[in-house]
């Protein structure tokens, strides 16, 4: 069994690849985006058209709501039951595409045992981020888990409050539970035992187009109605899956902070640099084969025999 595996900086022509790549093969979509998983959202995450879900079924989009817990880890979970039953349906092929790297290094490279955290726990952190801050949260995890802090986005109160979540569950640090996540490979198993391929592709494109195509993407979210659907939010304006590009800068524009012009340079700006992360966590990994579309010689054919040549 062989999963594709496309994936590469926000911006950079992901979607229209994969569906290309997706109908030579006959193959649904397994999607990869950590925030596309929220129905309510699907403007500010750029989220694929109805259009383009009619072409290719794509899983893991729109389906869960915005106040719902999901992690890395459900999300391994949820990828493996549908890996598995794509083998036992006889497909030796799977395609999954997306940006968010912790949900496609989970499927590809095993997680760390890391528990669910429970309801009151969560609960319990949210109002303590609320009254408390982040800061206050941030010092406290220096405390519990100095090795994380050291290492953690400080300024990333989801990254900051998970850590914290698992100390008070457990009693134990956040580290102590990523201490044995497999290094990047090129094979996995299933809990069947199953062994399958992957095949990472990943795109990107020179600097200075990649960064026009962010620039002119957030215009376009803008057309489509992007204060709208942040301004729905406003009640959630909380919520973990919330805490992103696009719908930080709106609240800021609709508490008066900055007006929609300098609320849409920002998010053209943060996107930017959440791109340049993206690419800096790539470097990470050799087994990725990459394609600069900005070079028109490479077409989506190369990539395809590309993909022959390893399956």
């Amino acid at each position: 069994m062989n999963l594709i595996v496309i994936t590469g900086p926000t911006g950079v022509g992901k979607t229209d690849l994969t569906l290309e790549i997706a109908e030579h093969y006959g193959l649904d979509i397994i999607n990869a985006d950590s925030r596309q998983i929220y129905a309510e959202i699907p403007i500010g995450t750029a989220a694929p058209t109805a259009e383009q879900q009619a072409r290719v079924k794509h899983h893991f989009v729109g389906t869960r709501h915005i106040g719902d817990y999901y992690s890395a880890s459900l999300y391994e979970q949820d990828v493996m039951k549908l890996l598995t039953e794509s083998k036992e349906k006889q497909k030796d092929i799977c395609i999954m595409s997306g940006g968010s790297m912790m949900y496609i290094d989970a499927v590809c490279n095993g997680i760390d045992d890391i528990p669910t955290i429970r309801d009151d726990i969560r609960i319990m952190m949210k109002e303590r981020l609320a009254t408390e801050g982040l800061e206050a949260l941030v010092e406290e995890l220096k405390e519990m888990d100095p090795e994380h802090w050291q290492i953690v986005d400080k300024h990333n109160p989801r990254r900051v409050v998970h850590a914290l979540e698992i100390c008070h569950q457990t009693g134990k640090t956040y580290t102590s539970f990523r201490k044995n996540s497999m290094a990047p490979g090129s094979t996995r198993t299933l809990p069947d035992g199953t062994e399958f391929n992957i095949i990472k592709i990943g795109i990107t494109r020179e600097r200075e187009e990649l960064y026009e195509r962010i620039n002119e993407r957030v215009l376009q979210m803008m057309e489509k109605g992007l204060i709208e659907e942040a301004r729905r939010m406003l009640p959630d304006r909380n919520e973990n899956a919330l805490n992103t590009v696009g719908y930080k800068e709106m609240f800021k524009y609709f508490d008066g902070e900055i007006p929609v012009e300098e609320a849409i340079r920002q998010i053209q700006s943060h996107t930017r640099e959440y791109a340049r992360k993206q690419l800096t966590w790539y470097k990470k990994d050799p087994t990725v084969t990459w394609f600069n579309l900005s070079d028109k010689t490479i077409t989506t054919r190369n990539i395809i025999e590309n993909v022959n040549n390893h399956i």
